[in-house]
């Protein structure tokens, strides 16, 4: 299986825009979607507060569904467990949930509440997901487990540890499913398991969990696992505030996935289930937004193909090509020539020219400008005086750079409303346009 990650914990998209996208994916050669819905869900009743204002409706949950099913989608519900519950956590309401006090990062695996909340917000979005054969519970990166007094208390009083502790959690939530939903398979991350010996693994194991992973499949051999899965990235992974996708980067992640995958019918019993292509849109639910999806495709585009072909061959490139509309990629340069013809492609080369030539256009003329340095500092716009003659030397070029900008702000703008919802198109523009633009609109008014 080739699951492609949908992360709408931030810049989720309009549906009409995944109408665009679903049919790329499969010709691309993915057959699932893994969609970390986090607060763009419908939650009802008790768990209504824990919505977006701009959560997806009911149908539009349908209606994903049924793009899917269309284009051969297997779609595979992603629900946070134990760690990254910040959005449900940040609510005074669950505040008591919190392993730590302070920290909204993950559960008390201790208070029974963390349960019965988890039972009711896994039967929400499973109910919703009847097609669906997987669920992922998350469980990555709990942080500050074994921090709380109660985890404490667990532990001097069981002789145990944080792994130990970890995985009782992750039980009574597999417990839950299996009961509950008999036949669902399920998937979680593994890097809190890599932290586990194997004695530990293999007596609380259950069958047919799959843990995402890679040097440390001796051990998931060893503790009694039978299907592993591996988690590429395709954006999302070079630092939270990235805005532009580096191709080379993510191609070579993928190409060290197929060493590995090469590696594992030496590993049998062990078998490779599928790989999940993650594309991380925030890093946390309190972090920045990381490469917009339509910024992303020609990277997404390349680590597909690289896996379906068993390399970046000829042929892979060859169908990139075609199926984006592009004449060539430079992956060094991280850039893609042709006007392309994928969903989204405008926005792509708007950022493009956000991401190479905004900030520095306007650095250069605000520094570089002597005039400005000379006769329009922030000394003289704070007093309001200033030689005409000199300010009229650099003013016409300033205003016109203003001009320009905004007129493709506006257009950037309108492109970005197509897509996302106004919360994602203000948040964007806030980091990655404003704080250059409003310089110059500052300048420029005191220019007038």
């Amino acid at each position: 299986m080739r699951l492609v990650h949908l992360d709408l914990k931030g810049a989720a998209p309009r549906v009409s825009y995944l109408e665009q996208v679903f049919p790329l994916l499969s010709q691309l050669g993915a057959n699932g979607v893994l969609i970390e819905y986090e607060d763009m869900f419908p939650f009802k009743g008790e768990l209504e507060i824990l919505r977006s204002p701009y959560a997806y409706s009911e149908e539009d949950i349908e209606r994903i569904q049924q793009l899917a099913e269309q284009h051969k989608l297997e779609v595979v519900p992603l629900v946070q467990t134990f760690g990254h519950v910040e959005f449900i956590l940040k609510h005074e309401k669950y505040q008591h949930l919190r392993e730590v006090e302070r920290f909204p990062n993950s559960f008390n695996p201790h208070v029974p509440d963390t349960l019965a909340l988890l039972k009711s917000i896994l039967s929400q979005v499973i109910e919703k997901h009847r097609r669906s054969t997987w669920i992922h519970i998350g469980a990555d990166e709990v942080f500050h487990l074994g921090e709380g007094m109660d985890s404490k208390n667990w532990m001097s009083h069981n002789k145990g540890d944080v792994g130990t502790m970890y995985l009782k959690h992750i039980k009574e939530v597999l417990g839950f499913l299996t009961v509950q939903y008999w036949g669902l398979r399920v998937l979680m991350w593994d890097d809190m398991l890599r932290k586990i010996s194997v004695g530990t693994l293999r007596v609380a194991l259950v069958a047919r969990t799959c843990p995402t992973a890679v040097p440390f499949l001796t051990k998931y051999v060893e503790s009694g696992f039978e299907a592993v899965w591996f988690a590429s990235a395709f954006k999302g992974t070079t630092g939270p505030a990235q805005a532009w996708t580096p191709l080379s980067y993510h191609l070579k992640n993928h190409l060290s996935w197929l060493k590995v995958m090469q590696a594992v019918p030496r590993l049998a019993p062990l078998r490779l289930q599928g790989v999940v292509l993650t594309g991380w849109q925030r890093y946390d639910h309190y972090s920045v937004l990381c490469e917009l999806l339509p910024v992303s495709i020609p990277s997404l585009a390349i680590c597909l193909q690289t896996l379906v072909n068993g390399g970046f061959t000829e042929e892979a490139k060859r169908k990139v090509l075609d199926l984006l509309g592009l004449e060539s990629v430079q992956l060094e340069q991280s850039t893609c020539e042709g006007r392309g013809a994928f969903p989204g492609v405008e926005i792509y080369h708007m950022v493009e020219q956000v991401n190479g030539h905004l900030k520095e256009s306007i650095l250069k003329a605000l520094e570089e400008e002597s005039a400005i340095k000379g006769w329009f500092s922030p000394y003289h716009r704070k007093r309001q005086f200033g030689n005409p003659r000199n300010m009229e030397s650099f003013g016409s070029k300033v205003l016109k750079l203003h001009e320009d900008w905004e007129s493709f702000v506006r257009d950037l703008r309108a492109q970005l409303e197509r897509i996302y919802f106004p919360d994602t198109v203000e948040e964007w523009m806030e980091e990655n346009v404003n704080p250059y633009l409003d310089q110059l609109r500052d300048l420029v008014r005191d220019y007038r």
